[in-house]
Order: structure tokens, then sequence, then C-alpha cells
């Protein structure tokens, strides 16, 4: 807690309880959790904390480059907070978003014919391995995997 209470302050972010957890939390988490989820993951143990400051937090975080928002699905965003580059992968099927680690000729550049990058962003889109092994077998899969939270680590 102590690393993240730096993180905060160093980014003159005034590191408020709130925030220390939802750092922590995105820290820990290889779900790619939307703001909501964070928020109901977390006002089980702060019931008096309120939408608006998960919101709130993630903005101030994303200002300062200390987490990632992941717009892959196209109506929601997603929160990491791992700072090395990487590709992800959706699953159209139970809608986790993978972290892929690939060669990709691009990500150390900064320029491009004279466009200076900024963010570099590389979405797969598919049928993870996990569920093509189900509908391989004959089992239905759908989405309510992964927001009940069964799918907590990354690559399955």
């Amino acid at each position: 807690m102590k690393d993240i209470k730096q993180v905060l302050s160093s980014n003159n972010i005034k590191p408020t309880y709130q925030r220390l957890k939802i750092l922590k939390y995105l820290r820990n988490s290889r779900v790619h959790p939307t703001a909501y989820r964070i928020y109901q993951d977390l006002v089980k143990d702060m019931p008096t904390m309120s939408k608006t400051t998960v919101y709130n937090t993630l903005k101030a975080l994303a200002d300062k480059n200390i987490v990632v928002p992941i717009s892959i699905t196209g109506n929601e965003v997603r929160y990491e907070s791992c700072g090395c580059s990487h590709h992800h992968f959706l699953c159209e099927k139970c809608h986790s978003v993978i972290d892929l680690e690939v060669v990709c000729p691009n990500l150390a550049r900064r320029e491009i014919k004279g466009n200076i990058i900024k963010e570099l962003h590389g979405y797969f889109k598919g049928i993870c391995a996990r569920c093509a092994q189900k509908i391989k077998s004959g089992k239905k899969v759908s989405g309510s995997e992964w927001a009940s939270g069964k799918e907590v680590k990354a690559g399955h």
C-alpha cells in the first residue's frame, strides 16, 4: 500500500483511502474491469463510496497515465494499471479481455511518416481458447462468466 500511496503522491493526487483502494484493486486485477465493476466490488467494503468517486478517481489516474482506459468493446471503457505496452484480445463469447504479448514492429516507434505517435493500441477479437474448448465439447458459453467474476486470470 505504501508503493501505491507514493505513486499517487508523486503525481500530485491526494492519496485518500478510496483512491488507494481503487488503484490497489486495479493493480491486482487481471479482468480489465469497468468503472461500474470496480464500484460493485469495492462498495462491499466501503459502503460510503459513490460511483462518482470511482469515475473521478479513474479519470484522475488516467490523466496522469497511472491507469490505461481500454475501449476494445466499443460500448464500454475498461481499465488496467499495467504500464507495459501490449495488445488485447476480446472474446466474443464470454467478453473477457485478455492481455497478449505479440511482436509488433511499431511498438517502440514514436513517429511514422512525420506523424507523432502518442498511443498505440492493438486489439484482436474472436473466441478465446477456453470458450473454443467449451464449444468443441458442446457446452454453452455466455457473457455471464465474465460478469460473475469467474474469469480472473489473463489468458485463462
